[in-house]
């Protein structure tokens, strides 16, 4: 069976800062990072699909966890065909006149976007550089068909994060119609990527089935819920689920089926609302056994550098 970890997408996302689920004492971004970190093996970085941050930032993540920590960077937003707000660009970035609003890849020259590209590559080396880095993620619109450009647009971003192993999410249903499926997954196979498996409303153009599949190390599935809001809520609403225990139950059954397809597995839980994707991440670590009992692995790892001091 191939290593699993568990985590969530994201540990400072602002309804989890305001639940209660950090206690009083983690009460700087230190504080809250070391304190998850101690129970979850794994984080998926939210921040960067919304702007790129200094190197020295990321660098500072890396010196607050555990050696065999690993970070999963999703990729911004402007470079999956998103958009990103002008004032997250650097200043001498943002096309002329565009302080407000949003920005497009259109809307940047080449050498602007390259160089965005390459401030991007900067702020993840250092996780990189420490042996810390799961995955480079794209999430895909929901607006991306499947079609020769669009297959052409992703290997145009992985290509730019190479060597580093990288990992697609699709948003739109055409991707896995019929006989698109094996077709897609046999082109992410083909180009060394992960494909990421997911747990999200069905019946909407933008849902994708459950395919429990590794394509590339590592496999990565990541768990949306399913909120009623998926395609009305504001970004809370969207993700405003909590998962039953028989539904974690089952999923655990899967997701050992999957781990012994693959040497490593990343399981993240993007139910971020108020919490609860930590609480369901616990819960299905738990289920999952001593291959993702994190908090375990610490405990005994805080022991042994005890004695050794």
């Amino acid at each position: 069976m191939g290593e699993m970890k568990v985590g969530t997408s994201s540990w400072a996302d602002r309804s989890l800062l305001a639940s209660g689920w950090y206690p009083r004492s983690a009460n700087t971004p230190a504080g809250r990072l070391a304190y998850y970190a101690e129970r979850f093996g794994l984080v998926e970085v939210d921040t960067t699909y919304y702007a790129v941050p200094a190197p020295e930032t990321t660098a500072a993540w890396v010196d607050r966890t555990p050696p065999d920590f690993t970070f999963d960077v999703k990729a911004l937003g402007l470079f999956t065909g998103h958009g990103i707000q002008a004032a997250a660009l650097p200043a001498d970035l943002r096309p002329p006149g565009r302080e407000t609003g949003r920005v497009r890849r259109r809307d940047l020259p080449e050498s602007s976007y390259d160089e965005l590209w390459r401030r991007f590559r900067d702020a993840v080396e250092p996780i990189a550089g420490a042996g810390k880095l799961g995955v480079v993620l794209f999430q895909f619109p929901p607006w991306l068909t499947r079609g020769e450009r669009a297959k052409q647009r992703v290997l145009d971003a992985v290509e730019r994060c190479r060597p580093w192993r990288v990992a697609v999410e699709f948003r739109h249903a055409s991707w896995f119609d019929g006989e698109n499926a094996p077709e897609t997954v046999g082109f992410l196979a083909r180009h060394d990527i992960s494909m990421v498996s997911v747990d999200m409303p069905q019946g909407h153009e933008s849902s994708i089935p459950p395919l429990l599949l590794a394509t590339a190390e590592p496999a990565v599935m990541r768990f949306h819920g399913h909120s009623p809001e998926w395609t009305t809520g504001d970004k809370e609403g969207r993700f405003r689920y909590a998962y039953r225990d028989d539904e974690l139950a089952e999923w655990a059954g899967q997701l050992h089926d999957l781990a012994d397809e693959t040497d490593e597995l990343h399981v993240l839980l993007n139910n971020c609302c108020a919490g609860q994707a930590q609480r369901d991440a616990a819960r299905l670590a738990a289920l999952l056994g001593p291959p993702a009992d994190w908090p375990g692995r610490y405990a005994r790892r805080r022991a042994a550098l005890r004695v050794v001091r």
